[in-house]
């Protein structure tokens, strides 16, 4: 029973983190993809309905709507909530002070307000994952910060409120949704490349954003590609149950195979924020003991263990041999895994069928969420009995309130999850409680739950498609229009722009998987090229000038579909092949019958013109300045100039201010010194001492010796 405050602080840090990279990317792409120029403007929306302002927000719940009350348009309300969403992120992440309910419930209900208005460009699993985790660390988060001398010491459960860990439970529950779904997925799908486990030699050159590393990993040998996607496999859908294990070395080694997992992701693909939420959602397996800089155990004198603790020992060893050997066995029989030694490789292959995997899943799914009950039920039962030692009629109630407020909250969202989670199975979800699915649907609009099922199928298994756009003044002579990110030339090498997303090259991924008319926000691009919109032409190149039509828009614009390949080693200067295979959009020009056939289809005119605003109100104008200091900044420089900032200030603070150590080991002297009696309620009755609520931390003293 090791605590978990360390734990839930790196926690809070990380979404901070995580939150101010969302918000400064979105912030970069804004005008491009939002404003009054952009691809799809946001001020579309927001159209009041004649409800009333509360139904009004419920029903679509954005801060956006008041955006006219302060002089501003949907597009700079947008612009206005994304830079507060990034400092106040950042002061999060620096300033301990600032990790609070009230901050974080800030920064969730922003990017809420920011995803009512995203459309198509905020419609990513990630995007969900995030708005679920902010709302969880809205719950973790403590109401009231102490000061730091007053923190209780780092290990054990002395000082610990009796309903702190409770939320944090949640975290783990939520990682544990995540990646059980998203190995289930790839064999639901049906997906002969999961099957074949051959979807990892597809995979670095067809994802959307590969790296530099993606090509060597890419001429990996085909027996690593497919043992590799065995691992995989094991670490998504066998790993998981581990999260809820009672010895703590296995949920230990649960952690380290879901960092090395997210690790390999992050250096092989450009995935944004969503690798590193992940290895945020994953500090829900550590505890106090594994991240202390040391142990208090290590300055006191080593006693024999009793017969009962060395025998619990025991258990949980053979428990471990128990899993570790499971584990082996079943990845060893249900995948062929065989060593040939002549030719030094491992091969696997599926033995199961899909029928045979479809009863298992069946088999497990509820039993998965009776094991997430039962961890549940233990962590209530460990509150309760918490709460049991607090000492003081006054104190206990108070406590008491705490646990009832907080303890409901973590059920309710527990039986929320179950829903979202339960359509991995679909007769899973209709033996579903029907109180859960109406709780669920009361919140649904709010995303505090979310199904997720990552990689589902893998596409481009004949060669990556990909949409090249090409632009002319005279309809003969073609020029292709290069993108910062995507693959186009066969001579530029795959960038890395982690944690950046740039949205509109990962749309125009999706876009090449299908016809246009899928994509009807493409007609809308066409059209803003035709127009020369200078917020669009910074989507595709940052600076204008090798933009090839930077002077005057083209008179045509199509778009072609090329199939693309990673180039073979030896081909000096070039990263990729190509071969054109069909045209994907019609050569168009403004006023050209098809263009205006297809923005009539899809709903894109523009009926009603933008409101003309004030540009002499002050905070328009603020914005205004604020976006020309950073406009000259690419998207990854101004990511990364505020990671190195965040690192240099803590540098700084470390330096300059170092921390007083909080249990100083023994001087010698004082080692036969005999100990004073400790109070057995005194580290509880302080814990509870100042008032607090489900988010409050810890703020019992260390008593002195």
């Amino acid at each position: 029973m090791a605590g978990s405050r360390l734990p839930r602080q790196l926690f809070l840090q990380g979404v901070a983190a995580v939150f101010m990279f969302a918000f400064a990317s979105l912030y970069t792409q804004i005008p491009g993809l939002y404003g009054t120029e952009g691809i799809l403007p946001a001020r579309r929306t927001l159209r009041p309905q004649g409800k009333g302002p509360w139904q009004q927000l419920w029903e679509t719940p954005t801060l956006l709507w008041e955006a006219p009350r302060l002089g501003l348009d949907t597009a700079q309300g947008l612009e206005l909530l994304s830079l507060l969403g990034t400092l106040l992120a950042l002061g999060a992440l620096l300033l301990p002070q600032l990790r609070h309910l009230l901050v974080y419930l800030l920064l969730w209900a922003a990017y809420l307000s920011a995803c009512q208005v995203g459309q198509v460009f905020l419609y990513f699993q990630w995007d969900s994952l995030l708005l679920e985790t902010g709302f969880l660390a809205v719950l973790v988060a403590p109401l009231w910060q102490p000061p730091h001398h007053k923190q209780p010491p780092q290990g054990g459960l002395a000082g610990a409120l009796p309903h702190e860990a409770l939320p944090f439970w949640l975290v783990r529950w939520l990682l544990f949704r995540l990646m059980f779904a998203s190995g289930v997925v790839k064999l639901t799908s049906r997906c002969p490349a999961w099957w074949g486990l051959t979807a990892l030699t597809y995979h670095y050159e067809t994802q959307c954003l590969p790296t530099p590393a993606a090509w060597f990993a890419h001429h990996l040998p085909v027996w690593l590609h497919k043992l590799s996607v065995v691992a995989t496999f094991l670490i998504e859908m066998a790993v998981p149950p581990l999260f809820f294990a009672p010895a703590r070395r296995l949920r230990l080694a649960a952690f380290y195979s879901q960092v090395l997992l997210q690790v390999l992701i992050i250096v092989t693909g450009n995935y944004n924020f969503f690798n590193l939420l992940t290895l945020v959602l994953t500090t829900a397996l550590l505890d106090d003991q594994h991240l202390a800089a040391r142990s208090d155990n290590s300055y006191r004198k080593k006693t024999p263990a009793s017969w009962a603790k060395a025998l619990l020992a025991l258990l949980a060893l053979l428990l471990e041999l128990t899993v570790y050997g499971l584990l082996a066995y079943g990845t060893v029989h249900y995948f062929g895994l065989e060593v040939d030694w002549e030719h030094h490789i491992i091969r696997s292959r599926t033995i199961f069928t899909f029928h045979q995997f479809s009863q298992w899943l069946k088999m497990v799914t509820l039993p998965t969420m009776w094991l997430g009950g039962a961890s549940l039920t233990w962590e209530l039962l460990t509150a309760l009995w918490r709460w049991t030692q607090v000492r003081g009629w006054s104190r206990k109630l108070w406590a008491a309130v705490q646990l009832s407020v907080c303890g409901s909250a973590t059920v309710a969202m527990f039986l929320v999850s179950l829903v979202p989670y339960s359509y991995v199975e679909p007769s899973t979800h209709g033996r579903l409680w029907t109180g859960a699915h109406r709780l669920f649907g009361a919140v649904e609009h709010l995303q505090l739950a979310n199904s997720y099922g990552l990689f589902r199928r893998m596409t481009g298994l004949g060669g990556r498609p990909e949409v090249v756009l090409e632009g002319s003044y005279d309809g003969h002579r073609w020029t292709e229009i290069e993108f910062m990110y995507k693959p186009g030339n066969v001579s530029w090498p795959p960038p890395v722009v982690v944690p950046h997303q740039p949205r509109l090259d990962w749309q125009m991924w999706f876009a090449a998987l299908g016809p246009h008319t899928h994509s009807p926000w493409f007609t809308s691009l066409v059209l803003c090229l035709l127009q020369g919109k200078e917020p669009v032409i910074r989507l595709i190149q940052h600076n204008v000038a090798r933009y090839p039509f930077h002077k005057q828009p083209p008179t045509y614009v199509r778009a072609q579909r090329y199939k693309y390949w990673f180039s073979q080693p030896g081909e000096q200067g070039r990263w990729w092949r190509r071969q054109w295979v069909e045209e994907f959009f019609p050569p168009v020009s403004l006023g050209d019958p098809t263009l205006d056939m297809l923005l009539r289809q899809f709903g894109l005119q523009d009926k009603s013109p933008p409101r003309a605003r004030s540009s002499s109100h002050s905070l328009a104008r603020a914005l205004l300045w604020t976006r020309k200091q950073l406009s000259p900044l690419e998207a990854p420089t101004l990511l990364w100039g505020l990671i190195l900032a965040v690192v240099a200030i803590r540098i700084m603070r470390a330096l300059l201010w170092p921390l007083p150590s909080r249990a100083s080991p023994p001087h010698r002297e004082e080692k036969h010194r005999p100990a004073p009696k400790k109070d057995p309620g005194a580290a509880t009755e302080q814990a509870v001492s100042a008032p607090s609520n489900c988010n409050s931390s810890s703020q019992a003293t260390r008593r002195k010796k």
